[in-house]
């Protein structure tokens, strides 16, 4: 089944302006998900809403939002109020402004989502727009509001389409310098340095996300396969490493060694990918 849009809207630039469809760009519905049961029964568990101070059950129906001004004390706000706040970026994301993308804070990233054009009318104009950036090397900036609320959104050229990512506001973005103010300045001797940064270019490779595995996930599924087949799992915890001690210079020279014993080995396949090679061996066959 196809996913449904989050949005839908007009992307404008100045005065040219197309249909949009925004789409969420991830989805965690693959992972392995639980459900609130009753252990003695195993029946599965439904939360209700309960009044704070009466006890008794409420009807989904009297269930409000209320901003909480004191203790205790609220102002409700109805759902009609919130669909009376009118702004531009309720039905129109203008692209504000232009800038390079490496100027953008990643603790500013929030949410990837891909722009399409809604119809076929508006094709010219959203690949206009597509082009232009691409051809500037230049990301805009605009906003949008998704779920009553509005965020700023930087679009991006993405292939035939535009990837767009929700930004958050200065104010959830909290300050480095209160958590680094406490670490010292320290001076590295060179040598050390050196080992540490030989390290680095035995590791160094690309960017590929395909090798990553949900190794939580993988371990995840065999356990619930073993109590599936009434196989008992063994109940065991990973070691955690210890802290380095004082002679960090013999760990470093140590850890070139090893590093250097890997890298002549060819590296093991992921899971994915061998199914992947295993299946075209298997077709030339």
């Amino acid at each position: 089944m196809a996913p449904r849009p989050n949005w839908k809207g007009y992307l404008k630039l100045s005065l040219v302006s197309c249909p949009i469809a925004l789409y969420p760009a991830t989805s965690s519905s693959e992972r392995v998900s639980f459900r609130q049961i009753n252990k003695k029964t195993g029946n599965r568990l439904r939360q209700q809403l309960v009044d704070e101070d009466t006890r008794e059950p409420v009807d989904a129906a009297e269930k409000g939002r209320g901003y909480e001004v004191a203790k205790g004390q609220y102002i409700q706000v109805e759902d009609d109020e919130l669909d009376a706040i009118q702004v531009e970026s309720t039905h129109t994301i203008e692209i504000e402004r232009f800038v390079p993308l490496a100027e953008i804070d990643v603790r500013y990233f929030d949410s990837p989502y891909y722009l399409i054009p809604d119809d076929q009318v508006g094709l010219d104009a959203f690949a206009v727009i597509r082009d232009a950036m691409a051809s500037k090397k230049m990301v805009g900036v605009g906003r949008v509001v998704l779920q009553k609320r509005e965020r700023p959104i930087l679009l991006e050229p993405f292939g035939r389409g535009i990837r767009g990512m929700t930004l958050r506001y200065p104010y959830e973005v909290r300050s480095e310098a209160d958590y680094f103010e406490g670490i010292p300045e320290l001076k590295i001797p060179a040598d050390m340095l050196r080992l540490a940064e030989h390290i680095i270019d035995t590791k160094a490779g690309s960017f590929e996300p395909q090798q990553f595995v949900d190794r939580y996930e993988v371990e995840l599924v065999e356990l619930l396969k073993k109590k599936q087949a009434g196989v008992p799992p063994k109940r065991q915890t990973p070691a955690a490493p210890r802290p380095t001690g004082a002679n960090i210079f013999d760990l470093l020279r140590r850890s070139v060694e090893m590093e250097g014993k890997r890298k002549t080995k060819s590296p093991p396949l992921q899971p994915s990918i061998a199914k992947k090679k295993a299946a075209k061996t298997r077709a030339r066959a």
